[in-house]
């Protein structure tokens, strides 16, 4: 075939079938073909675009692949122009298309790894073709997949060995890989130097523990595995007991009394370990924490802390000491000693867990320093007055030390000395006080020879003597020493027999007075007491009757109420007693009585109204004093013997001469008397009367028994002309004159209507009636009785 004749076939659409023929032929045309070569990559599932040759745009193009391995072209697509055809067994390679007369593989396969031809046809000038041929090895890349790990043990004890091993089911060599760790509570590490697939762990550790990533790469890419867990068991390891808040002692841990606490145990251990708290031998908690809420003396003791690994079956424990720290109860104590020229500084806090710890300070710095104890002795000439001092105690209980201080200071005036008897007299006390000061001042007493009576104490001083008469005339001296005062006071005091005296030596007062009897204490030591004695020589107290003591100072005086001649009058004797001795006065009382009063005779005495009262009238005969007056009853019996004279009214003025009196018995005869009184003096009685009836009067009962009268017969009249008017038929002669009143009270009943149809009144007789037929109403009978009472 000529040139001509190819150039025309190719302005024609070739079909597949003609087109490699067709172009066989026209390679032939144009002499030997120009070979380009060059070597492409593609990585699976991409795309890759094949040039065939350079511009200009081909007018015919072929594209054939050889597979490696083998000789055979293989048609692959064919283009003329804008126009191309694919070969049908070409999409094993991915999906083919020509753009331009180049290749294009998109989703590229594996399959298409091999050769691949390009014969392009040019038309050259003079109608001549010109083939080019373009030759090209194409490699294709596979991506790695995602690797895996498999460990040969997942759960391996410690000390075991264990491989791990990471694999990729394809991937385009060569395929390099890397290892990463992170422990569970860890950052993600890479293994250095490990880059093989195979990881070998022998022998595994507890550090080993956690997750391991396998990452694998080639040209392509880098792709990660999951995490494989490798779980290493292992433990428990010793328990190590902590404590909340932290307490450390020698022997373990301390606590405040009151405080919240909590024992935390902990063993390393996988799977964890489960734990058991005992103290001393008894199970007190399951749990790695035990918590004490109030911590008291008896939560101390040992405590243990057993570990248990469940997987493994194996056991630790660790036992630990717990000291309950208390602080003493209070303040520290100080207290300031006197000693011969010195001072002793004593400051103490007994008791609490561990001891605190006593220091103390004065003026000039620190001091000593000891537990629960100390002691410090200065000289009292370099001490100023008001040097304070200073203990602190510290204590791991209390969050601030506690402090007391004691101030040096002299005892303020002179010491004060007093006497005072034992009860019953039988001891004197000789008593000493030198109050204030610190330390207190050292106090002494001295007979008169200066001889020391006892042993000396501190502020004051106290000496029992036996109560005897020879006490009285002797000197006693207490003597005071204190560290700031030199030379020491003193105070002296002499034992004397009491003294007393009296106001008057005879007192004279009117029966029923109140008598007064004065009695003044005029010296004694001891303090005498003071009493009083009555006539027959008895002991007056507070409480008896008619008696009063009025004690007032250092004087007593003896009221008598109201003095009576027969009880009161006498001597009385005012004692004044000590231990060492006693004096006494006398008074003479003398009660005088009032004068009689006159005589009283009764002028009058009548019974009153139905014999319950009596109307007492008397006079007064002759002069004389009086303050009221007394009647008396008694009952006269008929028999032999008279009862007994009863107050009948008392408490009468003295200007009264008339008494009425009640409550008397209707059937028993009385006999009355009356006496006239001047304070407690009685005058003679009368002579005794019995009441007499009054005199009777009938004019208000015939009045009374008129009026009655009267008001009877009017009913009686009312009720008859009633009666007439109603039935006139019974009194002839009555009936006319009656029957108005009649007719006219039966037409007011008429009138009230409501009232008639209510039924509440009589009705009419019917027109034409006979009266004679209506029944007869029943007699009506009066009776009318009269009572005159006088």
């Amino acid at each position: 075939m000529g040139a001509v004749d190819c150039r025309r076939a190719l302005r024609r659409p070739p079909s597949l079938l003609l087109l490699p023929p067709l172009c066989l032929l026209c390679l032939g045309a144009s002499g030997l073909p120009d070979e380009e070569a060059a070597s492409v990559q593609g990585v699976r599932g991409g795309s890759v675009e094949l040039a065939c040759g350079s511009p200009p745009a081909p007018a015919v193009v072929f594209w054939s692949f050889t597979p490696l391995g083998s000789g055979i072209p293989q048609p692959v697509a064919v283009a003329s122009g804008a126009e191309f055809e694919v070969e049908a067994g070409a999409s094993a390679l991915g999906a083919v298309s020509l753009r331009n007369g180049s290749l294009v593989l998109g989703e590229l396969r594996e399959a298409a790894r091999g050769h691949f031809l390009c014969q392009a046809l040019h038309a050259a000038a003079g109608g001549r073709l010109h083939t080019a041929y373009s030759h090209f090895s194409l490699a294709v890349l596979v991506p790695v997949s995602k690797p895996q790990v498999r460990l040969s043990e997942p759960s391996p004890v410690e000390g075991a060995s264990v491989v791990a091993t990471c694999t990729v089911r394809e991937g385009t060599e060569p395929v390099a890989f890397a290892w990463k760790h992170r422990a569970p509570r860890g950052r993600e590490e890479a293994l250095a130097g490990v880059t093989e697939p195979v990881l070998l762990l022998d022998p595994v550790r507890r550090k080993h523990l956690g997750w391991y990533v396998c990452s694998a790469h080639n040209v392509v890419n880098r792709l990660s595995s999951d995490g494989a867990f490798l779980d290493v068991v292992y433990g428990p390891d010793k328990p190590v007991i902590t404590m909340e808040p932290p307490g450390l002692a020698e022997e373990g841990f301390w606590a405040s009394e009151e405080e919240e606490v909590t024992l935390s145990c902990l063993a390393a251990s996988n799977p964890p370990s489960h734990y058991v708290w005992l103290r001393g031998h008894a199970q007190v908690h399951a749990g790695p924490a035990y918590a004490i809420t109030r911590a008291s003396r008896a939560h101390a003791g040992l405590y243990t802390c057993l570990a248990h690994n469940s997987h493994l079956d194996t056991r630790t424990q660790t036992a630990v000491q717990l000291s309950i720290y208390y602080a003493p109860e209070g303040q520290p104590s100080c207290a300031l000693l006197p000693a011969p020229g010195a001072v002793t500084l004593v400051c103490a806090w007994p008791g609490g867990l561990p001891a605190a710890r006593l220091q103390w300070e004065g003026p000039e710095g620190a001091g000593p320093a000891a537990p629960g104890n100390v002691t410090w002795s200065l000289a009292a000439t370099q001490l100023p007055n008001g040097s304070i001092f200073t203990c602190a105690g510290q204590h791991p209980a209390l969050v601030r030390p506690a402090f007391c201080r004691s101030t040096l200071w002299e005892p303020p005036r002179d010491p004060a000395c007093w006497t005072v008897a034992t009860s019953g007299e039988q001891f004197v006390t000789l008593s000493c006080e030198w109050a204030g000061g610190e330390p207190p001042a050292l106090l002494s007493w001295l007979d008169g020879q200066q001889q020391p009576l006892g042993n000396s104490s501190a502020s004051t001083a106290v000496h029992l003597l036996p109560a005897r008469g020879e006490l009285a005339g002797r000197a006693f001296t207490c003597q005071g020493t204190h560290p700031l005062r030199v030379p020491g006071p003193r105070c002296r005091l002499q034992l004397e027999a009491p003294q007393l005296a009296v106001a008057a030596a005879r007192v004279s007062v009117l029966e029923g007075e109140e008598a007064w009897l004065r009695c003044a204490l005029l010296g004694g030591t001891p303090p005498a007491r003071l009493l009083w004695l009555g006539p027959q020589q008895q002991l007056l107290e507070p409480g008896d009757s008619g008696f009063a003591l009025h004690p007032e100072g250092s004087q007593l005086h003896l009221s008598i109420l109201s003095a009576d001649p027969a009880r009161h009058r006498g001597t009385y004797q005012c004692v004044a007693r000590n231990a060492v001795g006693n004096s006494s006065g006398s008074i003479l009382l003398e009660v005088l009585r009032y004068p009689a009063p006159p005589n009283v005779t009764i002028s009058r005495l009548t019974y009153g109204r139905r014999r319950r009262e009596v109307q007492l009238q008397w006079a007064v005969a002759g002069p004389g004093n009086l303050t009221g007056f007394l009647v008396q009853r008694r009952a006269e019996a008929p028999g032999p013997g008279a009862a007994a004279w009863e107050t009948a009214a008392g408490d009468i003025e003295p200007e009264s001469r008339a008494r009425r009196l009640g409550g008397l018995d209707p059937g028993v005869l009385y006999a009355f008397r009356i006496l006239a009184l001047n304070h407690r003096t009685a005058g003679h009685p009368s002579e005794g009367k019995i009441p007499a009836d009054p005199p009777f009067s009938a004019y208000p009962a015939v009045l009374g028994a008129a009026g009655t009268g009267m008001v009877v017969a009017t009913v009686a009249s009312l009720l008859v002309f009633q009666y007439a008017a109603r039935h006139p038929e019974t009194f002839p002669r009555l009936g006319p004159l009656l029957a108005p009143m009649e007719q006219s009270h039966r037409h007011r009943g008429s009138a009230e209507g409501p009232e008639l149809q209510a039924g509440t009144g009589t009705p009419p007789a019917a027109p034409g009636s006979d009266p004679a037929q209506e029944p007869a109403e029943a007699p009506v009978n009066v009776t009318i009785t009269v009572t005159a009472t006088p």
